[in-house]
């Protein structure tokens, strides 16, 4: 059986996918990155080798991500895509007509808007935490409440409190304000949801024409607080895709297969990449005024990889 792989390496979890010619998933992994992307990805396609059935050949693969280039020398990537074209892609093949897409995930969020098939625009918000999954971990875990069970207690609520969103710090101690004052745990959950809708609608949404179908993805779409107050304040309905938590690595392994099916070939190392050491290291090129930080990865004891540079001064041939 003919199959695609996908990774999707992010700052909170990396993703790995294996899709069939079908577009089915034969196996989907998402762990957490843990600050280790190296270690992450290692495991991460030796646990995926152990799912997949016997007989699947991987004819591709592709990366995405904030450690996409990292990602991809180490396994062969036939493409090295960003997140909006990969999560973009990934919501055409569940929902072809879909006009707006929400990602929400643990560092960042982004919002695409798409027109028969074509990117149009997007907005991506990574310098600031509120609104993002790891600002939910970190109250979860304040309130003493599993992550898990966020969305449905924000749901059982029946007054909304109302939580300042703009920043994590104030929304942090309004929180804490609104317990003091007694409101019920609930309603105060409920009302950071509502904020961080707000947030997102307000900075990473604004002047975006936010049209149905919406399709809901990442993370934090687990959170059916979340996807309701989204619902509330668009007044149109929220699709959650099955796979929502690895549609950047679907999305990768379906540009994977367009990619070979233009080439005929593949670069797949194969996952026997799993069992060699990588290290990576970097240093500061002082070729011209522009003084770029090149990072670098070893494949044992050879550079298969460089990225960072402005020039091809450092390309690895």
């Amino acid at each position: 059986m003919t199959a695609y792989l996908g990774i999707d390496v992010g700052s909170v979890s990396t993703n790995i996918v294996v899709i069939n010619q079908a577009r089915e998933i034969l196996a989907a992994l998402y762990i957490r990155t843990r600050g280790r992307p190296i270690e992450a990805i290692l495991s991460g396609l030796s646990e995926t080798a152990g799912l997949l059935p016997p007989g699947v050949e991987i004819a591709g693969a592709g990366s995405t991500g904030s450690g996409r280039y990292l990602a991809g020398v180490m396994v062969g990537a036939d493409v090295i895509k960003n997140e909006i074209t990969a999560h973009a892609v990934a919501a055409s093949m569940y929902v072809p007509d879909v006009q707006t897409v929400i990602e929400i995930g643990g560092q960042d969020s982004k919002i695409i808007i798409m027109r028969n098939g074509i990117v149009t625009d997007f907005a991506m918000n990574t310098v600031c935490a509120a609104g993002t999954g790891s600002f939910l971990d970190q109250q979860a875990s304040r309130l003493n409440i599993p992550i898990a069970d966020f969305g449905e207690m924000a749901l059982s609520s029946s007054a909304p409190v109302r939580i300042a969103g703009r920043c994590t710090v104030f929304a942090e101690s309004d929180m804490i304000h609104k317990q003091q004052m007694g409101h019920k745990l609930s309603d105060i959950i409920n009302g950071l949801c509502e904020a961080l809708v707000r947030n997102y609608l307000n900075n990473v949404g604004k002047g975006k024409e936010i049209l149905a179908p919406v399709v809901f993805q990442g993370g934090v779409a687990a959170n059916a607080g979340i996807k309701a107050a989204f619902e509330r304040a668009l007044k149109l309905p929220i699709i959650i895709p099955k796979q929502f938590s690895v549609m950047g690595a679907i999305g990768a392994a379906q540009l994977a297969r367009e990619e070979v099916e233009k080439t005929g070939r593949t670069n797949f190392k194969g996952f026997k990449i799993a069992g060699l050491p990588y290290r990576t290291s970097s240093f500061e090129c002082g070729g011209c005024p522009n003084n770029c930080e090149i990072a670098e990865i070893y494949e044992e004891d050879r550079v298969i990889g460089r990225w960072g540079a402005r020039c091809q001064r450092w390309d690895v041939m």
